[in-house]
């Protein structure tokens, strides 16, 4: 429990550095590439506490491991991504309609992050206490299901990045590698890496039965990224400044799962 509280205070802090970093910098950015950092903090920190039976085993070094690599990946990426540019236009929308009050609902809206960011690490603290014996067959399922969702989020930003380089600011549309089969690629093997930690936290041989709490995380974060943070708010900003372009592209491509083209 004490190991439980400590995690939930260590990330409101973070959240709350974070806001004291927004403040200053006038860059919304930088928030989302914190919460990336904490979440895996915070994950390689459950994952890795001593259990009863002494040091952390094969199964709590893989978690850890994992967890790190894609937390480290997103945040380095948020952040480079965030020097100079503009403002994000999720948190410029939140700017505009909370207006004077903007300060304190961001302070408040962050501490929901931060709650957000536990729950996600919950899930990793469950795959790493999983007692099956190590290794088992959820462990290499569910780390190469990570792997690939590690590496197809890289190709999805890398894309993107390229296609932005190459044509610059404009009304044209990626349509290329990933995003030619989602218009949101990235945010699904961002939620497709949870999916990995919910089955090696699913114990077959039913020692573990709140291993499969961690099934919540990847359905938390479905409805954070398809419904709530982050298509919508992205969707509505690429057609305000895309239009018709965008319009066709979206009779076109599924919002978030990956899927054959469709005719216009």
């Amino acid at each position: 429990m004490h190991l439980l509280l400590a995690t939930a205070a260590g990330l409101s802090i973070v959240m709350s550095l974070a806001w004291v970093l927004q403040r200053q910098t006038g860059q919304s950015g930088w928030i989302d590439a914190t919460w990336s950092f904490a979440i895996g903090a915070a994950s390689v920190f459950l994952a890795l506490t001593p259990t009863e039976a002494g040091q952390p085993t094969g199964r709590q070094w893989l978690v850890a491991g994992l967890a790190l690599v894609g937390s480290l990946r997103l945040g380095a990426h948020i952040a480079l991504r965030s020097r100079g540019a503009a403002e994000d236009p999720r948190y410029h929308d939140l700017a505009v309609e909370w207006g004077a009050d903007f300060p304190r609902r961001l302070f408040w809206f962050l501490q929901i992050q931060a709650v957000c960011a536990y729950l996600l690490s919950l899930a990793v603290y469950l795959a790493a206490r999983n007692p099956a014996h190590w290794p088992a067959m959820t462990d290499y399922v569910g780390a190469a299901v990570i792997l690939v969702a590690i590496a197809g989020e890289t190709w999805s930003d890398a894309t993107l990045a390229r296609f932005r380089a190459a044509h610059g600011p404009g009304r044209r549309i990626c349509m290329q590698g990933p995003w030619r089969w989602s218009r949101h690629p990235n945010y699904f093997f961002q939620w497709f890496a949870w999916v990995g930690f919910a089955v090696i936290a699913a114990n077959l041989e039913g020692q573990w039965p709140q291993g499969w709490l961690a099934m919540l995380a990847p359905a938390f974060m479905y409805w954070l990224l398809a419904h709530v943070s982050g298509v919508p708010a992205l969707e509505k900003y690429m057609l305000a400044s895309r239009g018709d372009a965008f319009r066709a592209y979206q009779a076109q491509v599924n919002a978030f799962f990956p899927g054959p083209r469709k005719r216009a």
